[in-house]
C-alpha cells in the first residue's frame, strides 16, 4: 500500500511536475525517497527564500506552478518572502512544507509554529493533510487554485505521521484544461463605441498582459487598431518594443517623458493592469477616459477607477474588440507624432564613457539578444531597465513592481537558465541585493548553468540613499563594505571579472557568454544621474494642463 509521501509525490507527477527547489529536512524524508524514486528532479538550494523565488519565477515563465519544498518551523517561515513575492507578482506556486506528527506529539512543541495560520494571508490557499486518502484530489485542487486568474501561491503541509502512513491505492485526479469565458458582448460594444470617439487614444499594457498565453492575440490588437501603445515595468515585452507604435515604459507615475502622451490621452485602454503595481498614470478629475481589458474587474483605487470594462480571457477578448474597431479609427494615431522626441530623450546620453545607468543599460541590450533574458533585482537601476531597456519578445525583461523585493534577482535568473539552456540570461544585481542571497552562486555552479550575473557596485542601499537625499535627510545608515567580488566567485567555483573601463564592459559580457558557465562582472556604478535626470531635469517638466490636450 502506498504512504502519503508516495501518494504525493505520483499526484505532482500527474501534474507534470519536472522539478520541485527547497531544502528538506527531517520531517519529509519520506517525501525526500519518494521523490528520489520518482520522475521529478530535487533543485537543493541553500536558503528556502531563494527556492521559493526560483519556484515563482518558473510559474510566472511557464505558466504552469513551480513547486518548492521545505522543512517545518524555521524552513517553513523562510519561504513567506517568496509567497508574498508569487501573490502580488501573480505568480502560480505549490509550496510544501513539513511538520511534526499530528497523530501524536513525541516532541511536544519543539519547532512547532502554526505555518497554516501564518501562510492564509500570503497564499490563495493554505491547507494541512490530515490523511493520505485526501492527498490526490487536494493536489489537484491546489493546482488548479493556483493557476486560475489571478494566479498565485498556494501552501500545503504535510504532517510526518500522515507522510509515513500507509492507505489503500487512491487514483490520481486528472487534469483538464479550464477555458476563461470571453469578455460580454454589450461590454465589447460600450468599449469599442468610447474608443471609436477618442481623439487622442493610447493603449497601455500591464502586468496580466504578460501572460504566456496572452502576447500574440496582444500584437494583433496594436497592429489592427494602430494605435500607440506604453507599458508599464511589468508589461515590458509584451508587445514588440520595435513596432513604430510602442511609446514608451511608466517607470514613474508622472512627470516622466513618456507621460508627454499619457497627459494628452482622452482615451486609455488599460490592458491586464493590475493595480498591485505602482501606478503607471494618477487619475484625477480632469483624467482622460480608461477602459480597462483584464481576466478579472478593475480593483477601484483613488488613482484608478476605470469608465467601463471588458472582463474575459484577454487575448479572445481582444479580438472581438479589434474586429468592431478595425478600420473605423481615424484619428488612432493621433499622439504618435510624441513617439520619436519621447524616446530620444530616454535614451539621452546612453554612450557616455562613464558607468552610468543608461549607459549599462545600452550595452547590456547591445549583448542580450531579443530572446535573451534580463533578471533585475531591486535597486535605483531596475527604474533605468524599466524606462531605457527595449524588449521585443515577453516575459525577457523579469522585474518585480509588485512585492519589489531585493534578493529575488539571482534566484530568478537560475529559473531562466534551468528552462531555456541556450538563450543568453543575464542577472543584474545591486550589491546590496545580490549578497542577499549571493549564497545561490554555488547551487548555479552545481547546477552547471549557463548564467552571468552582473553586479553594480556603489557600495550602499543605493535607491533608499538617493531617496534620503531627494528628502534633504543627512547621508546616514546606507553604506557598508563588500567582500572582493571576484574572489567571492571564485570560491564558488564561478570565474569573476571586474570592469573598471567601460570600453572593455561589452567585451567582458561577450566573452562570459561565450564561454558558457556562471560567470559574476562587477562594474561600479555612477548614481549621480539619479539627481540630475530623475528628480532636477523632469522636475522642470510641468504635467499637460487640460486646456492644452483640446
Amino acid at each position: 500500500m502506498p504512504k502519503g509521501s508516495e501518494l504525493l509525490v505520483a499526484a505532482l507527477e500527474n501534474e507534470g511536475v519536472e522539478r520541485i527547489f527547497g531544502i528538506p529536512g527531517e520531517e519529509n524524508l519520506d517525501v525526500v525517497e519518494a521523490i528520489r524514486t520518482s520522475s521529478i528532479e530535487l533543485v537543493l538550494t541553500r536558503h528556502e527564500q531563494a527556492a521559493a523565488f526560483m519556484a515563482a519565477t518558473y510559474g510566472r515563465l511557464t505558466g504552469k506552478p513551480g513547486v518548492c519544498i521545505s522543512t517545518l518551523g524555521p524552513g517553513a517561515l523562510n519561504l513567506s518572502t517568496g509567497a508574498a513575492y508569487a501573490l502580488l507578482g501573480a505568480m502560480p506556486m505549490i509550496m510544501i512544507t513539513g511538520q511534526k506528527g499530528v497523530l501524536s506529539s513525541r516532541q511536544a512543541r519543539f519547532q512547532v509554529v502554526d505555518v497554516v495560520a501564518s501562510m492564509r494571508p500570503l497564499t490563495k490557499l493554505s491547507r494541512q493533510i490530515v490523511s493520505p486518502s485526501i492527498i490526490p484530489t487536494l493536489v489537484r485542487e491546489a493546482f488548479r487554485i493556483a493557476q486560475e486568474e489571478r494566479p498565485g501561491p498556494v501552501h500545503l503541509e504535510l504532517p510526518e505521521d500522515i507522510a509515513t502512513e500507509e492507505s489503500a491505492p487512491v487514483p490520481m485526479v486528472p487534469p483538464h484544461p479550464v477555458e476563461l469565458p470571453v469578455a460580454n458582448a454589450d461590454a465589447l460594444d460600450r468599449a469599442a463605441e468610447l474608443i471609436r470617439h477618442a481623439k487622442r487614444p493610447l493603449i497601455m499594457l500591464g502586468a496580466a498582459a504578460s501572460r504566456p498565453r496572452s502576447t500574440s492575440d496582444l500584437a494583433n490588437f496594436v497592429i489592427r487598431t494602430g494605435i500607440p501603445y506604453f507599458t508599464t515595468q511589468m508589461g515590458k515585452g509584451t508587445v514588440s518594443g520595435g513596432t513604430e507604435l510602442y511609446i514608451g515604459t511608466a517607470a514613474l507615475s508622472e512627470r516622466d517623458y513618456v507621460h508627454e502622451a499619457i497627459e494628452r490621452a482622452d482615451l486609455i485602454v488599460t490592458i491586464g493592469h493590475d493595480t498591485i503595481e505602482k501606478p503607471p498614470f494618477i487619475m484625477g478629475k480632469t483624467g482622460p477616459q480608461v477602459v480597462h481589458v483584464g481576466y478579472q474587474p478593475a480593483t477601484v483605487e483613488q488613482v484608478y477607477f476605470p469608465q467601463t470594462e471588458v472582463i474575459g480571457d484577454i487575448g479572445p477578448s481582444l479580438k472581438l474588440l479589434a474586429d468592431r474597431l478595425e478600420g473605423q479609427l481615424p484619428d488612432a494615431k493621433a499622439l504618435l507624432p510624441l513617439r520619436s522626441g519621447i524616446l530620444a530623450r530616454v535614451a539621452a546620453r546612453a554612450e557616455e564613457d562613464r558607468f552610468t545607468p543608461q549607459r549599462i543599460v545600452h550595452d547590456v541590450r547591445t549583448v542580450i539578444p531579443p530572446d535573451g533574458i534580463v533578471a533585475l533585482d531591486n535597486g535605483m537601476y531596475k527604474i533605468w531597465f524599466a524606462r531605457n531597456y527595449r524588449t521585443q519578445v515577453a516575459n525577457t525583461l523579469l522585474l518585480d513592481n509588485a512585492l519589489a523585493t531585493m534578493g529575488a534577482g539571482l534566484p530568478s535568473a537560475m529559473t531562466a537558465a534551468l528552462l531555456y539552456p541556450h538563450r543568453r540570461v543575464l542577472a543584474v544585481c545591486g550589491d546590496g541585493g545580490f549578497m542577499m542571497n549571493s549564497q545561490e552562486l554555488e547551487t548555479a555552479v552545481r547546477l552547471k548553468l549557463n548564467l552571468v550575473i552582473l553586479v553594480l557596485e556603489d557600495s550602499a542601499y543605493g535607491m533608499i540613499r538617493w531617496k534620503q537625499a531627494v528628502d534633504e535627510f543627512p547621508d546616514y545608515g546606507m553604506t557598508f563594505g563588500n567582500p572582493d567580488f571576484v574572489t567571492y566567485a571564485e570560491a564558488y567555483g564561478a570565474k569573476g571579472h571586474r570592469v573598471e573601463r567601460i570600453d572593455h564592459f561589452v567585451p567582458t559580457l561577450e566573452q562570459a557568454f561565450l564561454e558558457g558557465g556562471v560567470h559574476l562582472v562587477v562594474v561600479p556604478v555612477d548614481y549621480s544621474e539619479n539627481k540630475r535626470v530623475l528628480v532636477d531635469e523632469l522636475s522642470k517638466r510641468l504635467p499637460v494642463l487640460p486646456e492644452q490636450t483640446a
